[in-house]
């Protein structure tokens, strides 16, 4: 089957329906051994030194890759470097689908997208919806393991920002996904459950930082939210596929992100928020909003290239959680 790099989550289920199968490309950069040497080269063939190293990874392992000759891009709702991204890619040899989430939520402006991208890729929206349904269940197992997480204690922030994260493209093989899930909850479900009382949510986009999870454990917190990869994974979505990626909070205005991060901050019993935010990205800028509008203490912290946590952000790290502890003592 043919391999289609994805720049962000899409509707997977149109590539899957057209016989073809998806590939985060972020996650492809993210997990290699070579992920240095894919930003250096970027950097080598022309690409900015204060340009994201999540874009430089993504052309550099593409400049690497053989078997991957088209990726769909996302040019609204996602990053603000895709546009240029395409066309140093086009100077490679890798033909670019565009794909735009509209910015005001326009249901049909959404379907005419999902329907574009369904005919660029051969297929149609009746055969993604019909996949849509067949990977539901995969989804429902999602949910169960994101409850263990914050209801249960019985799952890491970090395992349940892995396997949330991959749901973007069920690591492009959605029947080896949902075994090995089913597998991790049997085995997670035995556990005892974690004894840290600290909750904290981490919102913003997924960390380029290796270790951020195990350093808040070390100081005793422990992760019960994971904002975007919890989109990422389309848990409890109603309706057809044009409604699940319209309910899908990360591609529109930070606004319905909010209501969406308050509501399940009072569900979850959070205590604080991790908000990330990727060095030389605009959506740093919405940090502004969210400090504004997010009911509980909130710690920013940034990173930018691949790697462990620096000292000064284990710092900051540890005496913010100090002082959510010596608020809830209080």
């Amino acid at each position: 089957m043919p391999r289609i790099g994805i720049t962000t989550t899409v509707p997977s289920e149109i590539i899957w329906a057209a016989g073809a199968v998806p590939v985060d490309l972020n996650n492809i950069f993210i997990t290699s051994k070579l992920r240095d040497k894919y930003i250096q080269k970027a950097e080598y063939d022309g690409y900015p030194r204060n340009v994201c190293s999540w874009i430089k990874g993504i052309y550099g392992a593409l400049s690497e890759m053989n078997d991957i000759q088209t990726i769909v891009a996302v040019t609204q709702g996602d990053c603000s470097n895709t546009h240029a991204l395409m066309e140093t890619l086009a100077l490679i040899g890798i033909k670019t689908i565009p794909f735009a989430y509209p910015y005001d939520r326009n249901r049909k402006a959404l379907r005419r997208e999902i329907c574009s991208l369904a005919e660029k890729l051969g297929t149609d929206i009746g055969h993604a919806e019909t996949f849509r349904k067949k990977i539901e269940p995969i989804r429902k197992q999602l949910d169960l393991l994101d409850a263990m997480t914050w209801n249960e204690n019985r799952v890491t922030g970090a395992e349940n920002h892995l396997w949330l994260v991959s749901s973007s493209d069920f690591n492009s093989d959605y029947e080896r996904f949902a075994h090995d899930l089913t597998t991790f909850i049997d085995e997670a479900s035995k556990r005892k459950p974690i004894s840290n009382v600290l909750r904290l949510g981490y919102i913003g986009v997924p960390p380029i930082l290796d270790d951020l999870y195990d350093v808040a454990n070390d100081f005793e917190a422990h992760f019960v939210f994971n904002e975007i990869q919890r989109q990422f994974s389309m848990i409890n979505r109603d309706g057809d596929i044009v409604d699940q990626y319209h309910s899908y909070t990360y591609p529109y205005d930070i606004f319905n992100r909010i209501k969406y991060i308050q509501r399940e901050i009072n569900r979850r019993r959070i205590h604080g928020i991790v908000h990330y935010v990727q060095s030389f990205c605009h959506r740093h800028i919405e940090d502004l909003v969210v400090r504004k509008k997010i009911s509980v203490p909130i710690l920013t912290i940034e990173g930018e290239a691949p790697g462990k946590v620096d000292e000064r952000t284990k710092i900051r790290l540890q005496a913010f959680i100090e002082m959510l502890e010596r608020h809830q003592n209080m």
